[in-house]
């Protein structure tokens, strides 16, 4: 089926409530613009490079996110265009992302990578931690960032019931939280594979790739 086809398929299963994000890494232009051109304006990239070559290529009002893993010395090359970061897991990392954003005038929005798969080789800070950042009167100094909420990574696991495990806990983690900080709005969780688990899990942000442009 064609990429626009696909993007029908998935758009038209979810709510509209629901952010989908096309993974157009590795892809090549004309596939983005094939997805573009079908109405789709969210991409995710996870390498920097990539994004700002395809960014400087593609239509300005795509959506570029973030959503590999974040090398802080690396922001400067993407906080002028950035629209969401996806996979936060450092104080350190958030005041770089402040300090880039800074000189282009800009608040970025970003999301703290909570961890709950099992992997070792999974990025993410422990709940602990989470809260720890929210609660920290470091994080009003940054007035170039906005946490706007969490992203995570289930297990690479058939298991089903634990993936929609990992999920819950990381949605009731994201709901105690908009308790107190009522600017929280997006939860993302949920790829190819598990992204209906995810959303009835609470994801309202889904992150597709092979579902829409094929097997790498």
């Amino acid at each position: 089926m064609s990429i626009a086809q696909n993007i029908q398929d998935i758009t038209t299963s979810i709510s509209d409530t629901v952010t989908l994000v096309a993974v157009s890494k590795t892809k090549p232009v004309a596939a983005i613009q094939e997805a573009y051109d079908a109405g789709q304006r969210v991409f995710g990239e996870n390498k920097i490079q990539e994004m700002v070559e395809k960014y400087e290529q593609l239509p300005k009002d795509i959506k570029w996110h973030m959503i590999g893993h974040l090398q802080s010395n690396k922001v400067k090359y993407m906080a002028h265009f950035v629209d969401l970061i996806h996979g936060v897991d450092s104080f350190k990392t958030l005041k770089e992302i402040n300090k880039q954003a800074a000189k282009h005038q800009r608040v970025i929005r970003c999301l703290l990578q909570a961890k709950v798969a099992q992997e070792e080789t999974k990025f993410g800070l422990p709940f602990s931690e989470i809260k720890n950042i929210f609660n920290s009167n470091e994080l009003e100094d940054l007035k170039h960032v906005r946490i706007v909420g969490l992203m995570a990574m289930a297990s690479f696991t058939a298991n089903s019931t634990q993936v929609k495990n990992e999920f819950e806990s990381v949605n009731s983690l994201f709901t105690s939280l908009q308790k107190k900080h009522t600017k929280l709005t997006t939860l993302s969780i949920g790829m190819s594979g598990d992204f209906q688990l995810a959303i009835e899990a609470g994801s309202n942000m889904i992150r597709v790739g092979s579902a829409i442009f094929g097997t790498r």
